[in-house]
């Protein structure tokens, strides 16, 4: 950091001594200068703000709540209201929209349970798995990844230092309900003794 500045202020030192009343157009700072023929230049602010985080940090995490992280394999019936709610750790900078999905890889589908919804420091969603309800390919009774990343990057975007990592640590399973089916008449005869 002490680099950029000892740069900045050679720079800053280049400008005066060369008379230039315009500030270079990659300059961040703000403020006023004195030019070197005593008049006053007001620099430009930056067009975009950028906060920055320590490298060192690691990238913010997601921290299950509903099904809780001891719980044991979940299951759920499809045509239910399945819930899912988390908190956020290690977050520095929160991203502005996040985008919740399930992805199945038996049938390479993917389902859309929120997109673009605004960040909250405690997320929540339900999912409604009724056929009609989710507008694409059909559940099957299979294993299901539950997907949360920052809206504004891509799901394998490599993480940054104090910035959502994408979460994809919650499987669990779907199943149909099968027909009531009599089994009266089609047991086996056991042998008398």
């Amino acid at each position: 950091m002490a680099m950029a500045t000892i740069s900045t202020a050679l720079r800053w030192s280049d400008i005066s001594a060369a008379g230039s009343r315009e500030l270079p157009a990659d300059t961040k700072s703000s403020g006023s200068t004195k030019a070197a023929k005593g008049g006053t230049t007001k620099a430009k602010e930056p067009a975009t703000k950028t906060s920055s985080v320590d490298p060192r940090l690691g990238p913010g995490e997601i921290v299950m709540i509903t099904p809780a992280p001891i719980a044991q394999a979940s299951y759920y019936k499809v045509g239910d209201y399945v819930t899912f709610a988390w908190n956020y750790t290690s977050l520095v900078i929160e991203p502005a929209k996040i985008d919740v999905f399930v992805t199945c890889q038996a049938n390479s589908a993917s389902y859309a349970i929120s997109n673009n919804a605004s960040f909250e420091p405690t997320g929540s969603v339900v999912w409604d798995t009724k056929p009609e309800a989710s507008g694409t390919a059909p559940l099957l009774t299979e294993t299901y990844t539950l997907i949360i990343h920052d809206a504004s990057k891509d799901v394998t975007s490599v993480p940054q230092a104090g910035r959502l990592r994408t979460y994809d640590q919650l499987r669990f399973g779907m199943y149909k309900p099968q027909p009531y089916k009599s089994l009266k008449g089609k047991l086996p005869l056991l042998p008398n003794r």
